[in-house]
C-alpha cells in the first residue's frame, strides 16, 4: 500500500469511528481505499440518507482535530471471534471464522479490500484503534487522526454483503481523500462533471434505455432513441466490414452443452455462464460468446488455402452471469450485443490480419472523435499454466505474432501479465472519455487452441490439411458498453449523423404548423445511406412559446433547431440555430436538406457547419 492509500484507508477508519459515535448499533463490513478515496460498507439500524453525510463529516473533522493516535492491537483468533460476537459485529465475526477455518477471508476479490488479513495458518489478528473505536485491520495507518488529509463524503450506494444478492444489503458510504486542499477541490470539480455525464442519468433523461426490475437485472430495454444509436453503429460496422472482406452470419441464442465442453468454456468459464436449461433431457446453455458457433460455420464446408482468410462477422447477442453488485447501468450487464467477428487464417497471414483489425479500431475511434486510447496486451504467466492451455511453445509463437503486429501498428500499448484468455494472448483496447474515464471497450485475441479442439483446418498447396489460427475481434465492443461510453463522452450531445433526432422544427406560432409539417415531410422522404434509411427530423407542436421551444430543444441536446415563421414560409427557408447557440439565420430548405443527407452518409458534421459558415 502506498502512502496515499494508507492515508485514505486511515480516513475510512476515522469515518467508521464517527459513524459509531452517531449510531452505536451499526455493523461494519469492510472499508478499503479506492482510486480517489475510500468507502465503508455499513449496516445501519435504519437506512441513512445523503443528508446524513454532512453530519458524519462534522464528526470526522472533530476526530481529526483531536489528533488521536492510531494504535495497533493483536488478539488471538478465538478472542477476536468472541469479542465480535459480544459487540454484535457479525460481519467481522464471519470474516474471522473464515480466517480460522480456511486461512483466508476471500474478501479481497469481491471488494478490493486488501487490508483484511489473508494468510494461511492464522493464530492471531491485528486491530487498530483511534480513540475509543477499534477495527479489525492489518494496517498500516498514518500516525494520528490529524494526518488523514483533506476529505469529503460524496454519496451512498447499496452493497450486498460479499456481493451476494441473497445476503444482507448494506449501505456503502463513499468519500474522497487527498493530500492537499487544491487536489480535493480539483477532484470535486471532476466528480461534478462526472455526475453531469453519468450515462444512467442521461440515458434515462434522453430516453435511450430502460432497466426494468420485472424484466431482470442487467437486461436493458432499448427505447426508440437508443435503438437509433444501435442501428447507426451497426450500419457503420457493416460498411467497414463489407469493405474489409467480412461475410455476415447469424447464430442461435442457446446451444447444447457439448459445444462448450469442446470449446473449453465450461471448464474454464463456467462461473460466468448461466445455469443450464433442460430441454428433452439435454442441457442447453444461453450463449456466452459467439466463437464456437462461428467455428461450426467455418466447418460447414471444406476450406482450402484459396479460401483464406475467412472473416465471419455478427452482431451477436450473448448472456453472461454477473453478480448483481457488479451491474452498472449498461456498462456492465448480463445480456449484451457484440460487434463480433472471427478471422480464420494461416500462420503466415496472422500478423497482417491482426494489424488490419487494429487499424479498424483506430479508424472507428478517429471517426467518433476519440483520440485518447491505448492497447493493453495481456500476457500469460508461463510459470503457472493452471489457468491456461498448457502449451508453452504455442503461447510463445502466438505472443511473437501479436507483439510484432502491435509494434508495426505504431499504436500505443502496455503489457499486463497473467490476464490472457485461457486459449491465447489478448489485446484490450482502452479508450478514455472526455473526462478521462477509461473503458476497456473491446478485445482482440489470437487463438491457437480452437484449431485443435474443433478440427479447424484448410487444405494447403501441398495437398495436406493444416491448422488455422483464429483471431477474435470486436472493435466496437458491445452496443451496451460502447453506447454508455458515447453518452459520457459526448454528454449525450451526439454529432448530427448519430443523434436520435438530428433537427427539430420550431414554428413561431400555430399559423406555421402546416409549413413546419411540410418541411418535415420533405426532409423525411429521401432515402439515405444510414442506419435509419432516412433523416430523423421532428416538429415541436407543443403550445409553448417559441423561445421556450428553443430552450427545450437545447436541453434535449438537439443538434439543429430550425425556426420557421412568415418570412421563412414566403422564402422557402428555415432559420438554423445550433444547440451551442450559434444562429446561422435563414437557409434555403432544399440546400439544408442536401447538407443533412451528406452529413448523415459521410458521418462528417463539419461539412454542414463549414457550408453554413461560408454562406453567412
Amino acid at each position: 500500500m502506498n502512502d496515499l492509500d494508507t492515508m485514505r484507508h486511515s480516513c475510512a477508519h476515522v469515518m467508521a469511528a464517527a459513524i459509531s459515535e452517531i449510531w452505536p448499533d451499526v455493523q461494519f463490513g469492510v472499508g478499503p481505499p479506492t482510486a480517489n478515496g475510500f468507502y465503508y460498507d455499513v449496516l445501519f439500524p435504519s437506512p441513512i440518507s445523503e443528508d446524513d453525510l454532512r453530519r458524519i463529516e462534522r464528526a470526522m473533522r472533530l476526530i481529526q482535530r483531536q489528533a488521536l493516535p492510531f494504535k495497533r492491537i493483536t488478539r488471538s483468533i478465538g478472542e477476536a471471534i468472541h469479542m465480535a460476537e459480544v459487540d454484535g459485529q457479525y460481519f467481522k465475526k464471519e470474516l474471522l471464522e473464515l480466517l480460522r477455518d480456511t486461512g483466508s477471508t476471500a474478501i479481497a476479490d469481491e471488494t478490493g479490500d486488501d487490508h483484511v488479513v489473508d494468510t494461511a495458518m492464522v493464530d492471531e489478528v491485528s486491530y487498530y484503534s483511534v480513540g475509543d473505536f477499534e477495527d479489525l485491520c492489518r494496517g498500516p495507518h498514518v500516525a494520528s487522526s490529524n494526518k488523514v488529509g483533506y476529505f469529503k463524503l460524496t454519496h451512498l450506494a447499496g452493497a450486498y454483503w460479499r456481493g451476494d444478492e441473497k445476503r444482507e444489503q448494506l449501505q456503502r458510504v463513499y468519500g474522497i481523500c487527498y493530500r492537499t486542499k487544491q487536489d480535493l477541490k480539483n477532484e470535486i470539480t471532476r466528480l461534478e462533471e462526472v455526475k453531469l455525464r453519468d450515462h444512467r442519468r442521461l440515458g434515462r433523461e434522453m430516453r435511450i434505455f430502460h432497466l426494468s426490475p420485472e424484466v431482470g437485472s442487467g437486461l436493458p430495454l432499448w427505447l426508440p432513441n437508443g435503438t437509433i444509436l444501435r442501428d447507426e453503429l451497426e450500419y457503420l460496422a457493416k460498411e467497414h466490414e463489407r469493405a474489409a472482406g467480412y461475410e455476415r452470419v447469424s447464430t442461435p441464442h442457446i446451444t447444447k452443452e457439448e459445444l462448450y465442453y469442446t470449446s473449453g468454456h465450461l471448464p474454464y468459464y463456467k462461473d460466468d455462464m448461466y445455469a443450464p436449461l433442460d430441454i428433452d433431457g439435454k442441457n442447453y446453455y444461453l450463449k456466452p460468446m459467439n466463437c464456437p458457433h462461428h467455428h461450426h460455420i467455418y466447418l460447414s464446408r471444406p476450406r482450402s488455402y484459396r479460401d483464406l482468410p475467412v472473416r465471419l462477422a455478427e452482431y451477436g447477442q450473448v448472456y453472461r452471469y454477473e453478480d448483481s453488485g457488479a451491474l452498472s447501468g449498461i456498462i456492465r450487464t448480463r445480456g449484451f450485443c457484440q460487434n463480433d467477428a472471427h478471422i480464420y487464417c494461416d500462420i503466415d497471414s496472422a500478423k497482417d490480419e491482426f494489424i488490419r483489425v487494429m487499424e479498424m479500431h483506430a479508424s472507428f475511434y478517429e471517426l467518433l472523435g476519440i483520440s485518447d486510447f491505448y492497447m493493453s496486451l495481456s500476457l500469460p504467466d508461463l510459470k503457472n499454466l493452471d489457468k491456461y492451455v498448457d502449451d508453452t511453445e504455442a503461447w510463445k509463437a502466438a505472443l511473437e505474432i501479436i507483439v510484432e503486429a502491435m509494434q508495426e501498428s505504431d499504436l500505443p500499448y502496455i503489457e499486463v501479465e497473467g490476464e490472457a484468455a485461457f486459449y491465447g494472448p489478448k489485446i484490450d483496447f482502452v479508450i478514455k472519455s472526455a473526462i478521462g474515464t477509461e473503458y476497456a471497450i473491446s478485445t482482440n485475441q489470437l487463438d491457437f487452441l480452437a484449431a485443435t479442439r474443433f478440427g479447424l483446418t484448410y487444405r494447403g498447396q501441398d495437398g495436406q490439411d493444416h491448422p488455422v489460427y483464429v483471431i477474435h475481434r470486436a472493435p466496437l465492443g458491445s452496443h451496451e458498453r460502447f453506447i454508455a461510453f458515447l453518452i459520457e463522452h459526448y454528454r449525450a450531445a451526439f454529432p448530427i449523423w448519430l443523434a436520435p433526432v438530428q433537427a427539430i422544427i420550431v414554428p413561431v406560432s400555430e399559423k406555421f404548423y402546416d409549413y413546419a409539417a411540410s418541411v418535415c415531410k420533405d426532409y423525411r422522404s429521401p432515402k439515405v445511406r444510414n442506419g435509419s434509411l432516412g433523416l430523423r427530423i421532428d416538429v415541436d407542436q407543443s403550445s409553448a412559446r417559441m423561445q421556450k421551444k428553443v430552450r427545450n430543444a437545447v436541453l434535449k441536446k438537439m443538434p439543429l433547431i430550425l425556426v420557421v415563421g412568415a418570412k421563412e414560409e414566403q422564402d422557402g427557408t428555415v432559420s438554423v440555430r445550433t444547440r451551442e447557440g450559434i444562429d446561422y439565420g435563414p437557409v434555403k430548405k432544399d440546400h439544408l436538406l442536401q447538407l443533412l443527407i451528406e452529413v448523415s452518409e459521410s458521418r462528417n458534421d463539419r461539412l454542414l457547419y463549414d457550408a453554413l459558415d461560408a454562406s453567412k
